[in-house]
């Protein structure tokens, strides 16, 4: 099995290397950068696993950053950040972050949300690149989405949401299931962001039948009998 690589990003050289050194001691494989100027260009000449992101930097602070990474790249990111309160979580998560860790934080639950991060952008069970039901193609390695040919662009989330839908092609899955899976257990929003993103979702693909609604339940994914 291939290490898993993650970029390090934090203007403190103690952070960063006590990070890396938790890290390699359970196997990965760790680049860093002190600042987000030196981050853009390693991550646009390699490719990555997993981002750990500081927010409290000098020029560029995290968020912008993360605003930076997710216009070219869906790689996940988790927020390392002495910064607790509630909204700066709820913002990281909101502008494309994966997940929000607190410091002082431990090894164990610095590797274990990685895993619960992987676990849930890892979106192929098997060895399928490509999905196709009815009119959605779905690029699984490309992170790339068509209908009918034509190209739909999605976040990361909607992307996830799509897939983990797709993979349980015919099975109702409830609100909080796929909360759960693609948001996390420490998402500190309420059930309705499912919902909008299933709107979204049908809008941009313009196959509101494929995405139906459980009452009661929640949703699943269904090719209509042609």
């Amino acid at each position: 099995m291939n290490p898993i690589n993650v970029l390090i990003i934090d203007d403190e050289e103690d952070m960063r290397n006590l990070v890396q050194m938790y890290l390699e001691n359970s196997g990965f494989r760790c680049v860093h950068a002190s600042n987000g100027a030196d981050a853009m260009k390693i991550l646009q000449g390699q490719e990555f696993d997993l981002v750990i992101l500081d927010i409290m930097m000098p020029f560029e602070d995290g968020f912008a950053i993360c605003g930076k990474i997710r216009s070219f790249s869906q790689v996940p990111i988790i927020f390392l950040s002495a910064k607790g309160e509630e909204w700066d979580k709820v913002r990281g998560l909101q502008i494309g972050g994966d997940d929000y860790i607190v410091k002082p934080f431990s090894p164990g639950e610095l590797v274990a949300r990685i895993h619960a991060v992987l676990r849930r952008t890892s979106l192929v069970k098997n060895d399928e690149e490509t999905v196709a039901l009815g009119k959605i193609a779905i690029d699984i390695k490309g992170r790339r989405v068509s209908v009918e040919g034509e190209h739909v662009p999605l976040t990361l989330k909607e992307f996830e949401l799509l897939v983990f839908l797709v993979q349980h092609h015919g099975q109702a899955l409830s609100r909080e299931q796929l909360l759960e899976f693609v948001w996390g257990m420490d998402y500190q929003g309420s059930l309705r962001t499912v919902d909008t993103h299933i709107k979204t979702l049908r809008m941009k693909l313009g196959t509101g039948d494929h995405i139906q609604t459980i009452w009661g339940v929640g949703y699943k994914f269904e090719v209509p009998a042609t």
